[in-house]
C-alpha cells in the first residue's frame, strides 16, 4: 500500500548535532547510508573532519559549533543551505549527563547542564524552523530519554532537563503540526557511549555492555524520518531486553 511506503530520504538533508561522536554519529552514518546529505555540528572539529571522510565529502558539511551559542545554530543551518541548497530536517543531539545526588554537582556543572540540554535544543530548533516553515514541510527529531517520564534515583537535574525537552517537543507538535512540520522525541534508555564518563559511568563498565548501541538509537531516528508523511510519532521510548524500564 502506498500509505505504508517509508519515505525515500535520497536527497533531503539533514542537520545534526553532536555529531563528532556517538548517537550523532551514528546518526549520520545511518542517514547518509539512506541517501541524504548531512550538515554535522559539534565543538570536536577534528572528529567531524574524520566523519566526513569516511562517509565521503560529497554528503558531509562539518561545522565547529556550541549549542549554546544561538549564533552558532544559525552557521550550522546556513552551512547546509549554502552546500546543499536545503534543510530538510534537524536532529538536536547535543546533551550532557552526570549520575549521582543533586548536592554533589557545582552550581556551573548545574547551569552547563541546563543551558546544553535545554537552551541548545531550543537554539537549534529556533535556527532551523523558519527554513523549514518555508518549504512548507520538515522534521524535528529531539534525542531526548527515557528519563524524560521517569528520572532515577541519580539523575535530577540530568531528567529536568529531558522533561523539558519532552515539554517543547509537545508544545512544538501542536504549534507545527497544521505547517507540515513533524516533531518527535526518541528516548533511549542507556547507551553505550562516552556519554557522562567520569561523571557517574565509569570507561569499562562491564554493565555497559548491556546498555543500547548509538547504531540502535539511530535506527530509531532513522526509522522516524522514513515515515510516511501522513504520519507522525511524537515520543518512541525504548530499551535494551537487559535493563530495567
Amino acid at each position: 500500500m502506498a500509505l505504508m511506503q517509508p519515505r525515500d530520504l535520497t536527497g533531503t538533508v539533514v542537520a545534526i548535532t553532536g555529531a563528532s561522536a556517538g548517537i550523532g554519529r551514528a546518526t549520520a552514518e545511518a542517514c547518509v547510508a539512506a541517501g541524504a546529505r548531512v550538515a554535522v555540528g559539534a565543538r570536536r572539529l577534528e572528529r567531524l573532519e574524520e566523519l566526513a571522510d569516511d562517509l565521503g565529502r560529497d554528503s558531509v558539511e562539518c561545522v565547529e559549533m556550541d549549542v549554546r551559542r544561538p549564533a552558532d545554530n544559525a552557521r550550522l543551518v546556513q552551512a547546509a543551505l549554502d552546500r546543499f541548497g536545503r534543510l530538510d530536517s534537524v536532529v538536536p543531539n547535543v546533551g550532557i549527563g552526570s549520575y549521582g545526588s543533586i548536592l554533589h554537582m557545582s552550581d556551573d556543572e548545574v547551569a552547563d547542564m541546563v543551558d546544553t540540554n535545554v537552551t541548545g535544543t531550543v537554539h537549534t530548533v529556533r535556527a532551523a524552523l523558519p527554513h523549514l516553515l518555508e518549504q512548507g514541510e520538515g522534521d524535528i527529531v529531539i534525542v531526548a530519554s527515557v528519563a524524560s517520564f521517569r528520572g532515577g534515583a541519580d539523575e535530577a537535574v540530568y531528567a529536568a532537563t529531558k522533561f523539558a525537552q519532552q515539554g517543547l517537543a509537545g508544545s512544538l507538535d501542536r504549534e507545527l503540526r497544521e505547517k507540515g512540520i513533524r516533531v518527535s522525541t526518541v528516548n533511549p534508555a542507556g547507551v553505550e557511549t562516552e556519554f557522562a564518563i567520569g561523571h557517574g559511568r565509569t570507561e569499562g563498565d562491564p554493565a555497559l555492555a548491556e546498555y543500547l548501541r548509538p547504531e540502535q538509537v539511530a535506527h530509531a531516528v532513522l526509522t522516524v524520518l522514513q515515515q510516511p508523511r501522513s504520519m507522525r510519532t511524537q515520543s518512541w521510548a525504548f530499551w535494551p531486553m537487559g535493563q530495567q524500564s
